[in-house]
C-alpha cells in the first residue's frame, strides 16, 4: 500500500473508524471514476476539495453530485475570498495529490466542511491519500473523525 494511504489507515483505525481502505485497480480522481469502479451513485463520492481561504487551507467535503459554491463556503468560513487550490498548495496542507486526497491524515489539522447532501447516502466513500484508494465510511463518521463542520456547500 502507498506510504499516503497507511498513513491514512493508520488515522482512521486510532480513530475507530469502521472502514478499510482498498486499492481500486484504476486511478479514481474524480469521483464519476471513482462510482464506476465502486458501482455506486456519484453522490456517494465524498470528494475533497482543497481551498485557498484567504491564504489558508480549507478543506471541503462534497457530494460528487454537485460542485461547491465558493461565495457560500466564504460566507460560511468568514473569508473575503475562497479559490480552488493549487496542486502544490494541496501538497504542502495534506502530504496528498489532488485526486486523492483523503479527509484525514494530513501533516497538520485543516478547517473542514462535510456537505449536509452526503448524509443522504448510509454508505459514504472518500479517498484514501492515492488516487487508488478509498475507504468506505458514513456522514456522522465523516464530521467525527475530522472534526469538520456540516454544510450546506453545494450550488
Amino acid at each position: 500500500m502507498h506510504p499516503n494511504a497507511e498513513r491514512v489507515a493508520g488515522v482512521l483505525r486510532e480513530q475507530g473508524a469502521d472502514g478499510e481502505i482498498i486499492e481500486l485497480p484504476d486511478s479514481a480522481r474524480t469521483a464519476q471514476a471513482a462510482a464506476d469502479q465502486l458501482g455506486c451513485e456519484v453522490g456517494a463520492i465524498a470528494n475533497s476539495l482543497v481551498f485557498d481561504a484567504d491564504g489558508g487551507p480549507l478543506l471541503v467535503l462534497t457530494s460528487g453530485a454537485h460542485k461547491v459554491d465558493t461565495a457560500r463556503v466564504a460566507a460560511l468560513v468568514g473569508a473575503r475570498k475562497v479559490r480552488r487550490a493549487t496542486p502544490e498548495f494541496v501538497r504542502e496542507h495534506t502530504g496528498q495529490p489532488i485526486g486523492g486526497v483523503a479527509p484525514v491524515g494530513h501533516p497538520a489539522p485543516i478547517r473542514t466542511l462535510v456537505d449536509v447532501w452526503l448524509d443522504g447516502h448510509e454508505r459514504v466513500w472518500a479517498a484514501g491519500g492515492h488516487p487508488h484508494t478509498v475507504f468506505p465510511t458514513s456522514y456522522a463518521e465523516l464530521l467525527r473523525v475530522t472534526g469538520g463542520a456540516a454544510a450546506d456547500v453545494g450550488d
